[in-house]
């Protein structure tokens, strides 16, 4: 069975609606035969990383980068997952308060380095998440997941 590894670093109401809405689509009822893990961004570890088939991450968008959480995670399971990891699929969401810039730039040449494929368009909320934000989230997981099944 596939496993999709959701990654995330949710400080804050807003972060934690869009997760919310991340893990709901990725377990739908309609998508059949995917095993979901999450983990904060800090507890996450290579291991994680290698046993899983996909992933998906989320963060707040801080000072102009990610979150400190979601370097560290980066941080540590470069080196090990580098070559094993090559081509797998990942979506990811970022949050901030008026620009997610730097943090979408930042999760760009991070996975570019991993070489890991970006299997949906991410999704970038400043402010309050609408209800079109949330279903944008919903969609991402669920698009992740469902990729898992047909190996794509």
């Amino acid at each position: 069975m596939p496993t999709l590894l959701i990654v995330h670093h949710t400080p804050s109401p807003h972060c934690q609606a869009l997760f919310e809405a991340v893990v709901s689509g990725a377990t739908t009822p309609e998508i059949e035969g995917v095993r979901v893990v999450r983990r904060a961004a800090l507890a996450a570890t290579a291991s994680d990383v290698l046993a899983a088939d996909g992933y998906l991450l989320g963060t707040p968008a801080n000072l102009g980068y990610i979150s400190g959480a979601l370097k560290h995670f980066f941080d540590q399971i470069y080196y090990p997952c580098l070559d094993e990891t090559r081509g797998r699929p990942f979506g990811y969401y970022v949050h901030g308060g008026n620009d997610v810039t730097g943090a979408v730039r930042a999760v760009e040449a991070i996975t570019t380095g991993l070489g890991w494929r970006r299997a949906a368009e991410p999704v970038t909320v400043t402010g309050a998440p609408a209800k079109a934000d949330t279903e944008a989230c919903w969609e991402l997981g669920a698009t992740v997941a469902a990729g898992l099944t047909d190996g794509a």
